[in-house]
């Protein structure tokens, strides 16, 4: 099957990344493979003007608004279910509960799941994975990488993600024709509610790259703490971080290394500081074209 080879190639592509990984450095720690990186990203941001977009913007022209609402209820429904059991094995049954309940009331009053009536009955929709699963128990996310097609992700989200693929009920839908036909209604509905976000990153950021990275490591880390990570070691003030000054030393010592400080200020570069919307929305957008390469398994 062809869904198979895909989770093979994936597999090797994560052994290659591990070992290249272990061999090269990079300025950022977490992105040590910034050069491969950079040219994936490229090339999915080619594939998405050239394709993705064109026939999201197309989709949402033709269909109107609650006809793609129910497509969009369709599908978190069904992932409700997956949703839950990831909760449960996190240690959060009352989340589990909520996830379940869910289901089973937009399943049979909100009729198959087209209408979120769940929601409307303040039960709250939950966003879990197995890469948050593995993170919540301790497994550390790893170098970030960017796949060619399944976009912006890390070595524990890409080892993740090989079970999410495999184990998703509409990728194992029979027969084949439909399976694939959900799967690219489904990608094509995701990336239509994802328009506004395109014209967000490229009003936001200088360098979309590293915009679209650190959004992504900043948001997967908020999720697998459920919005309350702890603070990482570099993030603490400077106060906290410096290390204190040798005592030992005399000051004279010391001032030729502070002169050069003094005199000649560094310029600093315009620092952009998008909203949390836009950070939300443009890391969103990293996370639909998982799908794309999968609706081709067979």
């Amino acid at each position: 099957m062809k869904t198979k080879r895909i989770i093979r190639n994936l597999f090797l592509a994560l052994l290659l990344v591990g070992v290249a990984g272990c061999a090269t450095t990079g300025a950022d720690g977490r992105d040590p493979m910034e050069g491969f990186n950079r040219a994936m990203y490229s090339f999915n941001d080619g594939f998405d003007t050239a394709i993705g977009k064109p026939v999201a913007t197309a989709y949402r022209d033709t269909l109107p608004g609650p006809i793609r609402g129910w497509v969009r209820n369709f599908f978190a429904n069904i992932a409700d279910l997956w949703i839950g059991a990831h909760n449960l094995l996190q240690g959060k049954p009352a989340d589990t509960v909520t996830d379940w309940a869910r289901f089973a009331f937009n399943s049979t009053f909100g009729i198959f799941g087209l209408n979120d009536v769940a929601s409307d009955m303040g039960l709250e929709k939950h966003d879990e994975d197995f890469g948050q699963t593995f993170g919540r128990w301790g497994v550390d996310d790893g170098a970030y990488v960017v796949w060619p097609f399944l976009g912006s992700s890390s070595v524990r989200d890409s080892v993740g993600l090989v079970f999410d693929i495999g184990l998703d009920p509409v990728l194992r839908h029979k027969p084949v024709g439909v399976r694939n036909a959900m799967t690219i209604l489904r990608t094509t509905g995701k990336r239509a509610d994802l328009l506004d976000a395109s014209r967000i990153l490229e009003e936001a950021a200088l360098d979309k790259y590293v915009f679209q990275r650190d959004a992504y490591l900043q948001r997967r880390r908020n999720q697998v703490y459920d919005g309350n990570p702890p603070r990482a070691a570099r993030e603490r003030p400077l106060a906290e971080a410096a290390e204190p000054a040798p005592e030992s030393r005399p000051v004279s010592e010391l001032q030729p290394l502070l002169q050069p400080a003094v005199e000649t200020p560094v310029a600093r570069p315009p620092v952009v500081r998008p909203n949390a919307a836009a950070i939300e929305a443009a890391v969103r957008l990293l996370e639909q074209p998982a799908s794309v390469a999968a609706s081709t398994g067979g």
